[in-house]
Parts: structure tokens; sequence; C-alpha cells
């Protein structure tokens, strides 16, 4: 390995239990750590073959219909969303849910988190138009 860098960002929690990101300091992190790659490893970004990407997941990045980015991403260590999982679980009912997922419904998935925007903030949720995980959000910024 020629080089590596991690990029700090952070974590926002602004309510108990809370925990929120924003997609932007994901991409300013990733811009920032290969840049620092290609110094540190005097790389010329001509020489890269192919860029590996892994990433958390289970946290709902909300986008219009531009691509904007809608709200900061619930991320998947949030625990507001105990009413909305309780909600799914009992309209689905448990087996059917362990059934068709292969877990029961928790509060670090992502469908809870969307419930709980449709709930909580219904301006925002009926804004979406595409629903992306994280790393997914960084692999198209």
């Amino acid at each position: 390995m020629k080089a590596s860098a991690t990029t700090e960002y952070p974590m926002f929690t602004p309510q108990p239990l809370w925990a929120e990101q924003d997609p932007a300091d994901w991409w300013t992190a990733t811009v920032t750590s290969i840049q620092q790659v290609l110094d540190e490893g005097n790389v010329e970004p001509g020489q890269v073959a192919s860029v590996g990407l892994t990433g958390q997941m289970h946290g709902p990045v909300l986008l219009d219909a531009h691509g904007g980015v809608l709200r900061p991403c619930i991320t998947w260590n949030d625990q507001r969303i105990a009413d909305q999982c309780t909600a799914i679980t009992q309209k689905v009912g448990a087996d059917k849910a362990l059934q068709l997922t292969g877990n029961p419904v928790l509060p670090g998935f992502t469908a809870p988190k969307i419930a709980w925007v449709r709930e909580h903030e219904p301006e925002v949720y009926r804004r979406i138009a595409k629903v992306l995980l994280p790393k997914d959000y960084v692999a198209i910024a």
C-alpha cells in the first residue's frame, strides 16, 4: 500500500437518542482523503485503476427530484424510532416481518426511519424522490 488517509466528520445528536450526519460531510471527507492519498503516495490521478468503496448502511439519505439532500441522514445507531418499529411489527406481524426480511423490525434499519420522517416531517416526506444508503450516496455524489 502506498498511502492511506482518514478524515473525521461530526455526528450530530440534536436530542437524546438521536444520531444524524450531514451527507455533505461524507463527500468532503471522501475528497479530502483521496487528495491526501494521492499526495502522500505520490500518485497521479491517471495512475489509479480502481477505487473500492465501503461504508455505513441503514441510514436513509433522502433526495428530492433534483438529487438534493432533504435532511441530515438518520444514522444506523439512532434510537428515536421505537414507536415506528412497534407499529410496523403490529401491522405486518412479527412472524411475517421475520419471514420477509430475515430480521425483526429494529431501530437500526432504514424503513422505520422513513416511517419516522413520514410522521414527524411530512413536508420532507412529500418531497422524497429517492432514498439511498450512505455508501451509495457517496458513490454517486
